[in-house]
């Protein structure tokens, strides 16, 4: 009988945090036994999170060690005490109060406090906020690498301390590394790069160009993300190193089923921070303008964070009567209501960003399973791409309020005719993102071996937003010299 191979997962948000970031790993560490592998994780110990889901830790398996590090710096530490006296606060809260001190935070002097918080911030931090973490969790990793035969390393990120923490770890006890990005690191310019000075711009690119060079595999979920990295730091990586593994989902895909209901309810989940949705509200009020009959069979439900703004420009177009928000939620609720709505709507973040078309949020693999319809209001890039290959023919260009109209129009027409099953994506495509097909893939990376679909340099195109600065002599990705701030 074939002996386990083991693994140490490190993943900075795990159950029961319920961000975004934690459903990677958490696929990964259900369905990697099955192939063979043992894995332990390494994550945060906290006493706060963004969005604490506890049922999500009846989903990791029992028999996998959780080693739970502390992230020491001072300044996160605060900034977590005084997020849980915050969040046992407003269990007290009425709703009206809660609203009354949201409100209030956005006042101009606390909004500039935060702006200057936030620039000293990524001054200092290199390379994030979650830096602190990286020498608990070195210490762990080594500690259960010496205990322990271990067969690799695997570092999901960001935050990209993570990276860090696998190579340091990787250096003091040989084991090698493996690198996941779920997100386009230095490439994608999100709001904490953005305040970054050229310096720590500089050192982000050359400690990730070590970083690449010395993995033994490295993950991307997209071959245009590969691209852009292979031109960006050009002798860093090698084509058999390279694998691709988009987000996916757990389990199997859904078949449709007819909901009962006198209104057409279309569900979005999960923030709505640096989205766009203004296009959106824009069309919704176009289209109860000119049909108010038909707009009002409409029931748009918000569910996340972020979202009072959303609330407010509803409401200053006289939305507010079919446009609703609520706060986050179980994973377990989301799954009940993406099976209760006859539609999902899908957004995503604002094409100012650079590198916003490699951009396609998570809850867009949790869409794929539950076989219902998706409505796309995007901008081109990988949501869109990734929504045409399963399929999905409704989605609206993000800059075109009648395109947006004429696609509710659709759903509308097909909700009322019982037709909404011929708008639902493919499911034998979606498929292909499920989270057994995935870990096969990760399997071949774990074990040193190539792709079955290698990639190939030079077939996909450079994001436009990306074009004039990758490859370019600004870029500087020629060392493989690890900042000492790092």
């Amino acid at each position: 009988m074939t002996s386990m191979k083991s693994i140490i997962m490190i993943a900075y948000a795990f159950p029961p945090e319920g961000n975004a970031g934690s459903y990677r790993p958490l696929r990964f560490v259900r369905h990697l036994p099955s192939r063979g592998w043992q894995p332990t994780v390494i994550t945060l110990q906290s006493r706060s999170y963004e969005r604490y889901d506890p049922s999500l830790l009846a989903q990791v398996p029992s028999d996998v060690t959780v080693l739970r590090v502390p992230n020491v710096d001072p300044w996160n530490r605060f900034q977590e005490g005084r997020r849980l006296r915050i969040q046992n606060k407003m269990v007290e809260w009425s709703a009206e109060k809660a609203g009354r001190i949201q409100q209030a935070q956005q006042a101009p002097l606390r909004s500039f406090a935060r702006e200057v918080i936030r620039t000293l911030e990524a001054w200092c931090y290199h390379p994030d906020l979650a830096m602190g973490w990286i020498r608990p969790a070195v210490k762990a990793t080594v500690e259960f690498c010496a205990r322990n035969k271990l067969d690799i390393l695997w570092a999901t990120g960001g935050p990209w301390s993570s990276f860090i923490v696998a190579q340091r770890a990787s250096r003091l006890s040989g084991v090698p590394y493996v690198l996941d990005f779920r997100d386009a690191w230095t490439l994608v310019r999100e709001p904490f790069a953005t305040k970054r000075p050229a310096s720590a711009i500089l050192a982000d690119r050359r400690i990730l160009y070590g970083l690449l060079k010395g993995a033994q595999a490295v993950v991307f979920r997209y071959k245009t993300e590969a691209e852009c990295y292979w031109r960006a730091y050009p002798g860093a990586l090698d084509t058999g190193r390279i694998h691709i593994i988009p987000n996916g989902f757990d389990g199997a895909v859904e078949e449709y089923r007819e909901i009962p209901g006198d209104k057409c309810k279309i569900l979005y989940s999960g923030t709505l921070a640096y989205y766009r949705y203004d296009t959106l509200l824009d069309a919704l009020a176009q289209l109860k303008q000119t049909n108010r009959a038909l707009a009002q069979q409409l029931d748009l439900l918000f569910i996340g964070e972020d979202l009072e703004h959303l609330s407010c420009e509803a409401a200053s177009r006289g939305l507010s009567d079919m446009v609703h928000t609520s706060g986050p939620v179980s994973y377990g609720e989301i799954t009940k209501l993406q099976q209760q709505s006859h539609a999902l709507l899908m957004l995503e973040r604002e094409p100012t960003i650079k590198g916003y078309e490699l951009l396609a949020g998570a809850k867009l693999f949790g869409y794929l399973k539950p076989g219902r319809p998706i409505i796309g209001v995007l901008p081109e890039g990988e949501a869109r791409n990734i929504l045409r290959s399963v399929g999905v023919s409704t989605i609206a260009n993000i800059d075109s309020t009648n395109e947006i109209v004429d696609v509710f129009k659709r759903v509308l027409r097909a909700w009322s005719e019982k037709t909404l099953s011929s708008l639902v994506p493919n499911p034998a495509a979606c498929g292909a993102f499920s989270a057994e097909n995935q870990t096969a893939t990760l399997v071949r990376a774990l074990e040193g071996r190539s792709a079955v679909d290698r990639f190939v340099p030079g077939v996909m195109e450079i994001p436009p937003s990306l074009r004039d600065e990758i490859g370019s002599g600004n870029w500087v990705a020629t060392t493989d010299r690890i900042s000492p701030r790092a």
